[in-house]
């Protein structure tokens, strides 16, 4: 039996973050807004009406080439791309096509599979592009619904070379992107409101062959499971194809994500079908040395290139590195808490993956919205380290000042929970205990002496958690045995 492997490329078309629309001044994100509330004559292709383009989305779209190792061109031009379609009220989309914003580019993405044998896919960027969205349908019984909100949104096309080669790493490249969009502010990158749409281009073909085989593109896909899903059943749908010694045809599939199949829309169009012509309306867009080096003034490290320098400088575990890494705002609060702090950074990653990670998705804002700021983390960490608190009270205290905003060693002096070493007052809890616990101190002695933890936790109690649990522990078996 043939052994096969797949060839698959993304298309990935993402929604800049800007305020407004691509070619004219609509508000760019209507997702909460009434169909067709947020057109006007330029993004609906009224006659007479002009584009005159956004320059924020081309600066975006410059920091996503720098991102992703691509050349920018020093000349781009905007085209009409022609095709008629309900939901595109000019009968063309406004795109670029021979000369894009930029060309090249890859992404070398590290893939842990479940073997465990970790390896670096190089993904291949053939071109990115600025293009305008298109409105969107809704097909109903009897009839089809049209919204033109979307149109003029403004889209980058990115497509990537044939490089991908599982379902498993179509979707780690699409987390991927989706971090360093979030990472570089300039999508939100949410697939269920279409911020990032995604379409797969899939075939097969023997494993070690060179050439390529005919390709299907996989559209309508509204998540990461869903494109990998879609995915894994056109490779075998593809390979049981081929086994029957079938032809695989071009065609477009749409994913339907209720019944979770594959449905044929139409043959592949070609680049011919379009009838690609430069937009007569719009000026090249010239990017010169000093509008670039402008626009990349302050650029920021690399979520990948992040990950590689916390396990490298602080000696982090994979793991640790990768969820500190997954968000820029965390990323920076871990970093200044540990310059902060000056001590062990794994400590740190401790605190933050325990219990700050936890804060923030209760709270539902980023780390750096916290009243807890990293010197008052770094802060509370330290009071642990030194002994002045305990490790529970130093857990209670995150809440404390996150609530108030008030410094950590404030709350501890005001509130009186420093820890207490006294010897005298942990003899007078413990006997306390005892004597209201006869049941238990019997068992103890009687050799269940498991009920040691019982005891500590009943001091720890009675002391609102300020006692030190190794002086109370070494005090209450002393005068267990007694």
């Amino acid at each position: 039996m043939t052994e096969y492997e797949a060839i698959i490329g993304l298309e990935t078309h993402i929604q800049l973050n800007t305020t407004t629309k691509i070619f004219c001044s609509c508000k760019a994100d209507s997702w909460f807004d009434p169909p067709n509330t947020n057109i006007c004559p330029v993004c609906t292709g009224l006659p007479g009406a002009l584009p005159t383009l956004n320059k924020a989305v081309v600066e975006k779209a410059v920091l996503l080439a720098k991102a992703m190792h691509a050349n920018l061109l020093p000349l781009s031009y905007f085209a009409r791309k022609n095709y008629f379609y309900p939901d595109l009220p000019k009968g063309y989309q406004i795109s670029q096509y021979d000369k894009p914003i930029a060309v090249g580019g890859f992404l070398d993405m590290p893939m842990n599979p479940a073997n465990g044998q970790s390896y670096i896919r190089h993904i291949t960027i053939d071109n990115m592009h600025l293009e305008e969205d298109a409105g969107k349908t809704r097909n109903e019984p009897g009839r089809r619904l049209i919204d033109f909100n979307r149109c003029g949104v403004p889209l980058i096309e990115m497509v990537t070379g044939p490089d991908l080669r599982s379902a498993d790493e179509a979707a780690q490249y699409l987390i991927r992107l989706r971090q360093l969009l979030r990472w570089l502010g300039i999508s939100e990158a949410d697939m269920e409101k279409a911020h990032l749409r995604c379409d797969a281009n899939v075939s097969i073909r023997p494993k070690g062959a060179s050439h390529l085989n005919p390709k299907t593109e996989i559209k309508n896909v509204n998540s990461i499971d869903a494109v990998k899903e879609a995915i894994g059943k056109e490779i075998e749908r593809q390979t049981n194809e081929m086994e029957a010694g079938h032809k695989i045809e071009t065609w477009t599939l749409e994913w339907d994500e209720d019944a979770g199949v594959l449905r044929k829309m139409r043959s592949k169009e070609t680049e011919a079908d379009y009838r690609y012509f430069r937009e007569p309306d719009l000026l090249a867009i010239r990017m010169t040395d000093e509008w670039r080096n402008a626009i990349l003034e302050g650029f920021p490290e690399l979520p990948l290139e992040r990950r590689a320098r916390f396990i490298e400088d602080y000696g982090l575990p994979e793991y640790d590195a990768e969820i500190l890494t997954g968000e820029r705002s965390l990323s920076d609060y871990f970093e200044t808490t540990v310059k902060t702090y000056k001590g062990d950074p794994k400590r740190v990653s401790n605190w933050i993956m325990n219990d700050i990670l936890r804060m923030v998705n209760e709270a539902g804002k980023p780390a750096y919205e916290l009243k807890l700021t990293p010197a008052f983390l770094a802060e509370i960490i330290q009071l642990v380290d030194s002994g002045t608190i305990n490790t529970s009270t130093g857990k209670n205290l995150l809440g404390k000042v996150e609530t108030s905003g008030r410094a950590p060693s404030k709350i501890v002096e005001e509130e009186g929970l420093a820890k207490v070493s006294d010897d005298s007052a942990i003899r007078e809890v413990c006997a306390k205990i005892m004597a209201a616990s006869p049941n238990e101190t019997a068992s103890y002695k009687a050799g269940k002496v498991t009920l040691i933890g019982w005891f500590v936790g009943q001091v720890m109690k009675e002391m609102r958690g300020k006692a030190d649990p190794q002086i109370a522990r070494k005090i209450m078996e002393e005068m267990l045995s007694q």
